[in-house]
């Protein structure tokens, strides 16, 4: 069609009926149907309507919703009419996609466009739906840009569905009338999304996730639960960016409320940048006309090349299963819609290169019935959607763990630790037998640990930024380093005599523990997951007595900072907490350090001399006078 056609003097006589439009489809072409909540309706239903006059179309589609099935006519007439092509990286273990396995094409999200444009997957048809055009004659995909945009750019033929309900939305979404060969003007409801029920495991696991985002940093988010109530957790954080391949209700809450600004992106500053959107009307009449807004194709959002040149690009995708090794399987379900698309991969590489940022794959621990395992043994024959060596943190309702630079056993250690209490021993025992772990590695009082979360915080020394929290089992060789580091004063403080070795039997009590019982707390600096220790607390309950005994070390760099302190305050508190009675410290007269540490706190302090030691104790249910 001659470019320099004013698109109003054509555009009338385009206008077809649905049935009418799909008619023009002629036998064993390949049709492409826009994606997700953009998908047109009035068409499809043509199409299903018609497909006993057809024989061997294919069709071309991402994960759909399948307002008419397509894949039921697939399977009922045993391909003979049409033929499915599902765009889809992830498991098949759900008992839909089983059943149509052969359908599925494996790609990656941002290698799609490229497949129509450069004619390797030739498209004979794009169904599209797009806005109203404008006074130019401009059309916009609206809430469906990603893949769309592409195929009917590259189609031989474009039949389009003209809703003056789908939004226009700014950025690389518009094609232009000129560019379509018949319009069906239609108006209805465009597809939407039922809001996503959070269980308490995702709130859990949103919790975890949300101390890990710094202000400033870039956000993609998945369609699932958890990562909706990451979002929700969020509202207290400033200036945060988005660029992720889906737009949803939650984000565009933080964004009216002004925690999302895109101020600090390093990229596409100010603009809220996605390339399909999945939600109520509500959302849809949030995009509409909105500069803040921009959508762009797959190939450009997906990108991790663009992804990268984010600040502080953080990623977070939910996981069907991972292995003890690492590697990562994911997979759509009716509650996460396309979860499971193709973009996972794209994403997680994308913010390993990013400046300060972090890929984050999280799963709850076990399925939904609590019977087995997300945390496996190994992936088995399933689909890998991210390999090990691209994991970086991972996350379960239990904690959170970095793998970026751990070895096997290190790997299989820690995500024991994030796994269901029910499930640690069994996981640790096929990880022995299968090499991935010495013999005589154990889980101690850890077996049933559940992660304090609410324990962490951070503090600021100057410009020093310390954080505390519990110690995990990942943190067994930065505590041994710790040790090692310390001067002969100060092991003779903690330990009471000379000693120069700290093998891995002494440490490994430090962080296999209960987090009741006992509890270890280190103070860290530097790098999450990279970081090094700088001091340690802990205690250690006497069951006959229900006192803790408390232990402290302060790297020599760091002491005078009131490390001890802050952490034996926490001891205290947690303790309380744990239904312990009181405290006792074990020390030396001539450490006034220590003696001073305690009587810090608010409650009568009794002091013992035992031989040539000292023994300290308070009771939580005496408070020093002045103070009841």
């Amino acid at each position: 069609m001659a470019e320099n056609i004013y698109w109003a003097d054509t555009y009338v006589t385009k206008t077809r009926t649905a049935l009418d439009a799909i008619s023009t489809i002629r036998h064993g072409q390949r049709v492409f149907i826009g994606s997700a909540c953009g998908e047109p309706q009035v068409l499809v239903r043509a199409l299903a309507e018609l497909s006993p006059h057809f024989s061997g179309l294919e069709i071309v589609r991402m994960m759909s919703l399948e307002t008419s099935s397509l894949t039921e006519i697939a399977n009922r007439t045993q391909d003979a009419s049409l033929n499915i092509r599902s765009i889809y990286l992830g498991s098949t273990t759900s008992e839909l996609l089983s059943r149509n396995k052969r359908f599925i094409t494996p790609m990656n999200m941002s290698d799609v466009p490229s497949l129509f444009s450069s004619r390797r997957m030739p498209i004979n048809v794009a169904l599209i739906q797009v806005s109203p055009p404008d006074d130019f004659g401009w059309m916009s995909l609206g809430v469906s840009v990603d893949v769309t945009l592409a195929a009917a750019t590259a189609a031989d033929f474009v039949i389009a569905q003209v809703n003056s309900r789908m939004p226009r939305v700014m950025g690389h979404s518009f094609i232009h009338a000129n560019q379509v060969d018949l319009v069906v003007e239609h108006d209805e409801p465009l597809l939407t999304i039922s809001p996503i029920e959070r269980s308490d495991t995702a709130i859990k696991i949103g919790k975890q996730i949300s101390r890990l985002i710094e202000d400033g940093s870039t956000l993609q988010v998945g369609l699932d639960a958890a990562s909706q109530a990451t979002v929700q957790a969020l509202q207290g954080k400033n200036d945060l960016g988005f660029h992720s391949q889906y737009l949803t209700e939650d984000v565009m809450h933080l964004y009216s409320q002004g925690v999302i600004t895109n101020r600090c992106k390093g990229y596409n500053d100010g603009k809220l940048v996605a390339s399909a959107a999945l939600g109520s009307n509500n959302l849809y009449e949030f995009l509409h006309d909105n500069p803040g807004i921009e959508f762009y194709p797959s190939d450009y959002v997906n990108d991790p090349f663009t992804i990268a040149r984010h600040n502080k690009m953080v990623t977070m995708n939910r996981a069907l299963a991972i292995d003890l090794t690492g590697q990562v399987l994911a997979e759509a379900m009716p509650q996460t819609l396309f979860a499971g698309i193709s973009g996972i991969p794209d994403f997680v590489r994308g913010a390993r290169g990013s400046k300060g940022g972090k890929s984050i794959i999280f799963l709850p621990s076990t399925t939904r019935d609590g019977k087995k395992s997300n945390i496996i043994p190994n992936v088995g024959g399933e689909t890998v959607v991210v390999p090990r060596g691209d994991v970086h943190f991972v996350a379960t309702e239990f904690g959170v763990i970095n793998m970026f630079g751990k070895s096997l056993q290190e790997r299989v250690m820690a995500l024991i630790s994030i796994s269901h209490p029910d499930f640690r021993d069994e996981l640790l025992d096929i990880a022995k037998d299968d090499g991935l772990v010495a013999k005589e590695r154990k889980l101690g009082t850890g077996e049933k640990g559940v992660y304090p979360v609410h324990l962490e915080e951070f503090i600021y020394r100057d410009e020093l930024k310390i954080s505390i929290r519990p110690a995990k089992p990942v943190d067994e060789r930065r505590i041994q380093e710790h040790y090692y580091s310390l001067d002969k004063d100060d092991v003779m403080n903690r330990f009471f005599h000379e000693k120069t070795s700290f093998i891995r039997s002494d440490v490994e009590t430090k962080s296999q523990i209960d987090y009741i019982r006992e509890l270890t707390l280190i103070a860290l600096v530097g790098e999450t997951g990279f970081e090094k220790v700088i001091a340690i607390g802990e205690y250690l309950l006497e069951a006959d007595t229900n006192l803790a005994e408390v232990a402290f070390s302060v790297a020599t760099d760091y002491q005078g900072m009131g490390l001890g302190k802050a952490l034996l305050k926490k001891l205290a508190q947690a303790a309380r907490d744990n239904g312990v009675a009181g405290l006792l410290a074990y020390t030396v007269p001539t450490n006034k350090a220590m003696i001073n540490l305690f009587k810090s706190l608010p409650y009568k302090a009794r002091t013992h001399v035992e031989d040539d030691g000292l023994k300290l104790s308070c009771r939580f249910d005496e408070l020093k006078e002045g103070l009841d």
